[in-house]
């Protein structure tokens, strides 16, 4: 789960990894702690074979904080060891958080990595100036992160009051604000039915959609992928993630292929997709009152809502989707001095 594996997903089915002979060692699994370090420990296994047999000329680490850089960071260290040219591609938009919090020799690791990585990747241009000042390295480039453009989705067949949101469900994805700007749009739009989609504080949202009156109008789904979210983002009349940290959110991008227009915050690389205005409307983090307006705004106006969603489906064609993004990446692997097989 998540968007790590959502970017994978897409650098597999676009056939990229095919194309260039790629590897992909999963360092992370859902379940208890001793599957996870199992799976870790697998995939440190595999790659030391891999280099004691001389089979690795490049190594690219999609990583974000906290857990996700503690894990993969022996990756570098070792491929330092064996002189491989590695990538570190930045996910999450939480990590200047998490490279705050970090004591100075924590700090000093991280700038370490970072500085000794060949290239560095990240979502969006605001990234690109953050890790530039963070760790000076001169070769850091932003390349988003792509999506599959999916057959267009009838209008029509879209539920009015459908108010759909993906990711982990708890404060840094802005689940209980969307809830209280739910609360407060009801009366306006009874029809309202916000649909919930991902792991995380579940417990905690059902208590607050109870204290709020709108229980009824809550649906949470669980995990969705595949055919189910494909279902979801067709069914929906809005997508919306009101976020207080981001990189460049896998589950807005989705939400634009399909069509829909975006309500969310203008944190991370969401701006850079998210024109305020065009594809969808950008409100601060926390302010429940501008979440609120525009929520009623999208879900009254139906011809606004459907001319975003079209001009995000169009944005995400020339900017987002796998035919303009995986190009790059291309590029970066061709720079590197490898070509595809």
């Amino acid at each position: 789960m998540g968007g790590i594996s959502a970017v994978v997903r897409v650098y597999q089915e676009a056939g990229l990894l095919r194309r260039y002979g790629v590897r992909y060692l999963a360092t992370h699994c859902d379940g208890s702690r001793w599957r996870k370090l199992g799976a870790m420990l697998r995939a440190y296994a595999v790659f030391a074979g891999l280099l004691l047999r001389g089979r690795v000329g490049l190594v690219h680490v999609h990583l974000a904080s906290r857990a996700s850089f503690w894990r993969k960071s022996g990756f570098f260290l070792l491929a330092m060891l064996f002189r491989i040219p590695a990538i570190l591609h930045l996910h999450g938009g939480g990590f200047a958080q998490f490279y705050e919090q970090c004591g100075p020799l924590r700090r000093r690791f991280v700038r370490f990595v970072f500085a000794r990585s060949a290239h560095v990747v990240v979502l969006s241009e605001g990234w690109r100036q953050w890790v530039r000042s963070m760790c000076g390295h001169p070769r850091v480039e932003a390349i988003y992160n792509p999506v599959l453009l999916p057959p267009a989705c009838s209008w029509e067949a879209r539920s009015r009051g459908g108010v759909l949101s993906l990711g982990r469900l708890g404060r840094q994805k802005g689940s209980f604000d969307l809830l209280q700007a739910a609360a407060r749009v009801m009366p306006q739009v009874a029809a309202l039915e916000l649909r919930l989609g991902g792991d995380g504080e579940h417990d905690a949202v059902r208590a607050q959609a109870a204290q709020l009156g709108i229980a009824e109008h809550v649906r949470l789904l669980g995990w969705v992928s595949g055919e189910g979210k494909r279902r979801q983002l067709a069914q929906a009349r809005l997508f919306a993630l009101p976020s207080y940290f981001e990189g460049m959110p896998m589950s807005v991008l989705e939400a634009m292929a399909a069509g829909l227009p975006v309500l969310a915050t203008s944190v991370g690389g969401i701006p850079e997709a998210v024109a305020d205005g065009v594809e969808g409307f950008l409100v601060p983090p926390g302010d429940v009152d501008a979440l609120a307006a525009r929520l009623a705004q999208l879900l009254e106006d139906e011809a606004l809502a459907r001319r975003m969603g079209e001009a995000a489906r169009r944005k995400v064609e020339s900017t987002f989707s796998s035919d303009a993004v995986l190009p790059r990446v291309e590029r970066l692997y061709c720079e590197m001095g490898f070509a595809p097989l």
